[in-house]
C-alpha cells in the first residue's frame, strides 16, 4: 500500500506542530479520599480533562515499562522500526508520557504492517507511522480499549508473559496456531454479543441478562 502526507513532514517529528502540557489527574471516594492520582502526565494541551483521566487513570502501562530500551535486531525490518528490549541496568517503571503510548500503538501496527508486506516501500511505512501519531494525537482517531491497554507492550518494551489462551495465524505459513505468549501476539478486540429477548424482568430477557453478566 501507498500512504501520502496529510499531517505531517517529512524529517520531522510529528508532535513538533502540536503543543504539549503537563495535566494532573485524580479520582476521588464521594468521601474526599483520593483513590488515584497522577502529577505532571504529559498530554497534548488542547485535551480535556476527561480525556487525560482516561489515558492516565487507564490507559497508561503502570509497570514494567523501562527507562531505557535497545533495539532487538530482525532481519529484514528497518532500524527505525526494530522491536525494543530493556536497556542493561534500565530503571522500570510506568508510562507518564501521551507520545510513549501513541508511539507503541502506532510503531506496533506499522511493525505488523511491515511484517506482513503491506507497504509499497520503507517511505509509506514512515508515512504510516507518523501520520498515525499524529491523528491519535489530536483525536482524529481512536482504537478500541484493548488496544491501548496491550497493543505495543512487546514491541516498544519488551513486555511479556505466558500464553492466555488465544490463537494466531502465522502470516508466513498461514498456519493457524496457539501463542505461546500474551503479549508478542495480544488479543486486541473484546467485544462479545449477546442476544437477550424485548422482556424487562423475566427469563432471557434485560434483567436476567445482566444479572448473569
Amino acid at each position: 500500500m501507498h500512504f501520502s502526507r496529510r499531517y505531517t513532514t517529512a524529517g520531522s517529528s510529528p508532535y513538533d506542530s502540536i503543543t504539549w502540557a503537563a495535566r494532573r489527574s485524580e479520582i476521588r471516594n464521594p468521601d474526599g479520599s483520593v483513590v488515584f492520582e497522577a502529577e505532571g502526565v504529559q498530554v497534548p494541551a488542547g485535551w480535556s480533562q476527561v480525556a487525560v483521566d482516561i489515558l492516565a487513570q487507564k490507559y497508561f502501562r503502570k509497570a514494567g515499562v523501562p527507562s531505557a530500551t535497545v533495539a532487538v535486531a530482525e532481519e529484514g525490518v528497518p532500524g527505525w522500526l526494530q522491536p525494543r528490549a530493556a536497556a542493561p541496568g534500565a530503571a522500570m517503571g510506568g508510562e507518564r508520557d501521551a507520545r510513549q503510548v501513541f508511539d507503541r500503538l502506532a510503531g506496533c501496527w506499522c511493525y505488523w504492517g511491515w511484517r506482513q508486506g503491506l507497504f509499497s516501500a520503507e517511505e509509506d511505512a514512515r508515512v504510516f507511522y507518523d501520520e498515525l501519531r499524529w491523528m491519535l494525537a489530536m483525536q482524529v482517531c481512536a482504537p478500541n480499549s484493548p488496544q491501548w491497554f496491550n497493543s505495543g507492550l512487546h514491541w516498544a518494551y519488551g513486555i511479556d508473559g505466558p500464553s492466555q489462551g488465544h490463537f494466531y495465524t502465522d502470516e508466513k505459513t498461514e498456519v493457524t496456531q496457539a501463542s505461546a505468549s500474551s503479549y508478542a501476539r495480544p488479543q486486541p478486540s473484546a467485544c462479545f454479543i449477546q442476544s437477550v429477548d424485548d422482556d424487562l424482568v423475566n427469563e432471557g430477557g434485560i434483567m436476567d441478562l445482566w444479572v448473569r453478566e
